[in-house]
């Protein structure tokens, strides 16, 4: 819910208030309790929002869960006082449950006993829709035109306690949802986007975590420029410390050391603590009361041999290589790309469906460095389904891209 409606727009009644107040925070079990009995009483499908302290704390915790319900009004229940909130999920029994972006909240209200068995991502409806902004904002503004002010959208949101106007905004993220998503369900249906809709919103809602990413330190902001094998072994060893202070403490991990400091250091290879501080990026106070710990990981890394530094290229995976190496790698499979993405492009634009909401890029790049055999519709579908590809999907795709795959 990043998008931030300018306060000029026309036609936009700003909206500051929730309709039924904001309410006192829920953070005990029976106050939650009597959250439930409403919400068992209340009707239709039920509003949902969750946030965190990205930026502030380690992970990806949540720490206000808002929900709404047609007879039962807004609740605001904080998961450090109500852990578990399974009896709301038991007490509403199957129906949809509204969200904006449901894949960045599902897994954090999972955590908490939510588990919704129907969903309905009015992001999701709005990209299949050709919307051209799809934030929160942005679509509140354009199909209703109402005013929500994003301010707190990335606050410390486990800040105890939370200040009012926090909580107002968060009430009002899931004050008119339910209508955004009438009126989106509605242009889906006149559109006959319906069941792709639907597809879609079960994929998101079933979806399994990602599996950890091999190297993460290789994602360190700035060491892609490092070619130097025991430079690298510096950026491993400094973040490996660092993720494991921000871990201890609850800390964001780059509000720990900055990944500028980690390649600074790399950069350098400072031998002592007088020689790190002196580097503009230890300069401040709490990196310098920690100068003797980075110094250790940096001595660490300077200390190993040869054969134990991490290599230039990066762990090995299962797919293909960048696309930007084909052309020498394999200049057939080059040209199946660039027809391939053509023929994704040009759908995309008849439809008015971005084109990775048609097919993940990382399938299509798949299909192409290692067509299937013998390569016909039924086997491309088949490829497609194996990657995770929904039925609307392959539906309109199979088809185009068979020929594709016929390059020679």
């Amino acid at each position: 819910m990043s998008s931030t409606l300018p306060p000029t727009a026309p036609d936009v009644t700003p909206l500051t208030e929730p309709a039924d107040g904001v309410g006192r925070v829920i953070d005990s079990a029976e106050a939650f309790a009597r959250v439930v009995e409403r919400f068992g009483g209340g009707t239709g499908p039920v509003a949902a929002d969750a946030e965190r302290a990205s930026g502030y704390r380690y992970g990806q915790a949540t720490y206000l869960v808002q929900v709404r319900r047609e007879g039962a009004g807004t609740a605001l229940v904080d998961p450090v006082g109500v852990p578990d909130m399974s009896p709301l999920g038991d007490a509403v029994g199957d129906v949809e449950w509204v969200l904006h972006a449901a894949s960045q909240d599902l897994p954090g209200l999972a955590e908490h006993g939510l588990r919704p068995a129907r969903v309905f991502d009015t992001e999701l409806a709005a990209r299949l829709l050709g919307m051209e902004r799809v934030g929160l904002a942005a679509v509140v503004a354009e199909l209703l035109g109402l005013g929500l002010a994003k301010e707190h959208s990335a606050v410390d949101w486990s800040t105890r306690p939370l200040p009012e106007d926090w909580l107002r905004y968060a009430a009002l993220d899931v004050e008119v949802l339910v209508e955004l998503r009438d009126l989106l369900a509605e242009r889906l249906d006149a559109a006959g986007k319906a069941e792709w809709a639907a597809q879609e919103f079960e994929a998101v809602r079933t979806a399994t975590p990602p599996p950890p990413r091999p190297d993460p330190w290789r994602r360190t902001s700035g060491s892609h420029a490092l070619r130097d094998r025991r430079r690298l072994a510096v950026v491993r060893s400094l973040w490996f410390a660092r993720d494991a202070s921000a871990r201890a403490r609850d800390v964001a991990p780059g509000r720990v050391l900055p990944d500028r400091a980690i390649v600074a250091a790399a950069r350098v290879l400072p031998r002592t603590v007088p020689q790190l501080t002196a580097l503009p990026e230890f300069a401040g106070k709490a990196t310098r009361r920690r100068a003797p710990a980075w110094q250790r990981a940096i001595d660490e890394a300077l200390a190993l041999p040869e054969e134990q530094l991490p290599s230039l290229r990066g762990p090995k995976t299962d797919g293909p290589p960048q696309p930007r190496t084909w052309a020498d790698r394999d200049p057939v499979a080059a040209r199946r790309l660039a027809e391939a993405r053509e023929v994704v492009a040009e759908l995309s634009t008849g439809l008015s469906v971005p084109a990775e909401n048609l097919l993940q890029p990382d399938a299509l790049r798949r299909l192409c460095w290692t067509p299937p055999e013998p390569g016909g519709a039924d086997e491309v579908a088949a490829f497609l389904r194996g990657r995770g590809a929904r039925p609307w999907q392959i539906d309109l795709l199979a088809g185009r891209l068979a020929p594709v795959l016929a390059v020679p």
